[in-house]
């Protein structure tokens, strides 16, 4: 029991104030949330690398891909805030993070779960932000001798086209934080041998997200992959809120590496090419997620009986 005090009360001390840094101290509104000299010169956190890890100690090894619903209270850390214009100048949602590192190019991009295709943000720009102009718009460029073809989707829309207040007829749909439905991950289960444990590594993510030209469609997109190591530390700076202590936020790091989520396999690595669960059980819900729980179970048991004799 002392020893459990003492280490949450080393927790307490070594974690890092966010959000609302120097609030106390602040001597205007517009140092809330801004680290003083001293506490930039005092910053060395950074994320816990990962240890290196020999092929030869792997003795088993899984691959799956989850989705983490963010419809579940457990992930609400994930998903909120939505609006990042109503508290401190650090606190951002997930999505919002990830999005402004791959939009300044900070974060490289991938097409899918396997890394193979590379992408920019410009590939992805247009699942992001749709405009379409009205029915008054049409009739006015017609009238102007400018004619676009509403059928085509995405349009490319120049919002001025040298008319007067023409802005007001251009329809503007962005996707946000808050239209983020769900996230997918990449990890890897494995059986250390020199640890004599069951592991596990993230290997990448991806947000799903409506198409901004099809918001009314039932199944979101991944918008793009994220491969994990890339983001590691941006993560570990960026805090999601501690329901318990907010004095003591808990990094987006922190949360998926401990997998502080809850989350639903779709697929593991099988040899019909790593084909997803609803390939092969169609049209019934309930056998996919016992199907999801099977494959659970499967890593699990593997661990299990590494103790049975």
């Amino acid at each position: 029991m002392n020893k459990l005090i003492v280490f949450v009360l080393g927790m307490m001390v070594s974690g890092t104030a966010w959000g609302q840094n120097n609030i106390l101290n602040a001597k205007s509104p517009k140092d809330i949330g801004t680290k003083t000299v001293q506490q930039l010169e005092n910053d060395n956190d950074t994320p816990l690398d990962y240890g290196y890890v020999n092929d030869r100690d792997i003795l088993w090894e899984r691959t799956t891909w989850e989705k983490i619903d963010l419809d579940e209270r457990v992930n609400f850390p994930l998903y909120y805030p939505i609006d990042t214009n109503y508290v401190g100048k650090d606190r951002r949602s997930l999505f919002h993070v990830l999005t402004a590192a791959v939009k300044s190019g900070e974060v490289p991009i991938y097409a899918d779960s396997y890394f193979n295709e590379k992408r920019e943000f410009a590939d992805i720009a247009g699942a992001l932000q749709s405009q379409t102009i009205s029915d008054p718009g049409i009739n006015i460029l017609n009238d102007n001798g400018i004619f676009v073809d509403p059928t085509v989707r995405p349009l490319d829309i120049d919002t001025t086209y040298n008319l007067p207040d023409f802005d007001q007829y251009v329809n503007t749909v962005t996707v946000g934080a808050d239209n983020v439905s769900e996230y997918h991950i990449r990890g890897v289960w494995y059986f250390d041998t020199r640890q004599s444990e069951m592991r596990y590594r993230l290997i990448g993510i991806a947000p799903v997200t409506p198409d901004a030209n099809f918001m009314d469609a039932e199944e979101g997109i991944e918008l793009f992959w994220i491969y994990y190591p890339d983001v590691r530390t941006l993560l570990h700076n960026a805090k999601a809120f501690n329901t318990i202590n907010a004095a003591r936020p808990i990094s987006f790091d922190h949360i998926l590496n401990s997998r502080r989520f809850n989350a639903l396999i779709y697929k593991m690595d099988n040899v019909q090419g790593d084909r997803e669960i609803e390939r092969y059980i169609t049209d019934n819900s309930m056998m996919q997620l016992l199907e999801s729980e099977r494959l659970k179970e499967v890593i699990r048991n593997f661990e299990i009986d590494m103790w049975n004799y």
